[in-house]
C-alpha cells in the first residue's frame, strides 16, 4: 500500500487502485492477489492455511477475553487494542507444544504470556500506579485478589493533568476458550481523592468457579476523574485510564 500525498485526498476505486482512509491516514492499494479457492485447496498453500487457522483461533480467543472484561474495557482501551491483543494471542498459540501446526490453540498454549498486557497503550498501569500491590490467584478457592497497602495518592499515582480523584478497579475472569464462554467478577474502590492523605488498605477480591479447569485472568486498573461543582466526571473520557492483566494462571 502507498500513502496519499497532496492537498486532495481520495476515497473509492479508480481502475485497479483503491483509495481509502485508515488510522494511518489516507492510503492507496492495488487490486489483485491470489484467488481464495486456490489458497483453500492448493497444497502449496498448506502453511498459509495453517497460519490462517491459528490467526483465526487467536482472534476468537481475544474476542472472548475482551467480552469478559468489557465492563472495564469501555473505560480503558486504545483504538488498536484489538489487534495488539490478537497478536499476543498468536504468541500464546504458537507456544502450544502439543498440537500440530494449524491446530494449536490457547488452551494448550502458554496463557501466562498475556501477563502484563496493557489494554490502553496511552495509559499503562506501570506508568500510573506506583503503589506496591500483590496479585494472587487461588484456583482451588476460585478467588483472584489484588491487595494494596495504604499509600499516599499524590506520591504513588502519576495522574494526568486535571485529575482530582481516582478509582482502583479489578476483574477476575475464568475463560472457556473452547466454548467461547466465561465467568467474570468485577470489583472497585469508591472514587477517592487524589491528595496527600493516605488511603486505607485496599483489598479487591473477585470470585469465579472454585477449582476451575479453565485459564484464569486477574485484571487491575485505575480510572481518573475531575470534580466540577461537586460532580465527578471521567477525565478526558477515560483516555488515560489504565487496565492490565497483572496475573494469569493457565492450566
Amino acid at each position: 500500500m502507498a500513502k496519499q500525498k497532496g492537498i486532495i485526498k481520495l476515497e473509492g476505486t479508480i481502475g485497479d487502485i483503491t483509495f481509502y482512509k485508515s488510522q494511518d491516514g489516507f492510503l492507496a492499494k492495488g487490486k489483485g492477489g491470489i484467488p481464495a479457492d486456490r489458497i483453500a485447496n492448493d497444497p502449496n498453500f498448506a502453511r498459509t492455511r495453517e497460519n490462517g487457522a491459528e490467526f483465526g483461533n487467536a482472534g476468537k480467543a481475544g474476542k472472548t477475553l475482551r467480552t469478559a472484561l468489557r465492563a472495564l474495557l469501555q473505560n480503558s482501551k486504545d483504538n488498536r487494542m484489538v489487534g495488539r491483543l490478537a497478536s499476543k494471542m498468536v504468541e500464546v498459540i504458537q507456544a502450544d507444544a502439543v498440537n500440530p501446526r494449524g491446530q494449536r490453540n490457547v488452551i494448550d498454549g502458554e496463557a501466562e504470556l498475556l501477563e502484563g498486557f496493557d489494554f490502553n497503550k496511552n495509559g499503562k498501569l506501570g506508568r500510573a500506579l506506583y503503589a506496591p500491590y500483590t496479585a494472587v490467584i487461588d484456583r482451588l478457592l476460585g478467588t483472584l485478589t489484588a491487595n494494596l497497602p495504604a499509600f499516599v495518592p499524590a506520591n504513588m499515582i502519576a495522574a494526568p493533568g486535571g485529575t482530582t480523584h481516582f478509582k482502583i478497579v479489578s476483574a477476575g475472569a475464568e475463560i472457556d476458550f473452547e466454548n467461547e464462554s466465561f465467568v467474570v467478577d468485577t470489583n472497585e474502590t469508591a472514587i477517592l481523592p487524589w491528595d496527600n492523605v493516605a488511603t486505607a488498605v485496599i483489598n479487591l477480591a473477585n470470585t469465579v468457579t472454585a477449582n476451575s479447569t479453565h485459564p484464569l485472568f486477574l485484571a487491575l486498573g485505575i480510572e481518573f476523574y475531575q470534580e466540577v461543582n461537586a460532580v465527578k466526571y471521567p477525565l478526558r473520557n477515560g483516555a488515560f485510564n489504565a487496565l492490565s492483566l497483572v496475573k494469569v494462571s493457565g492450566l
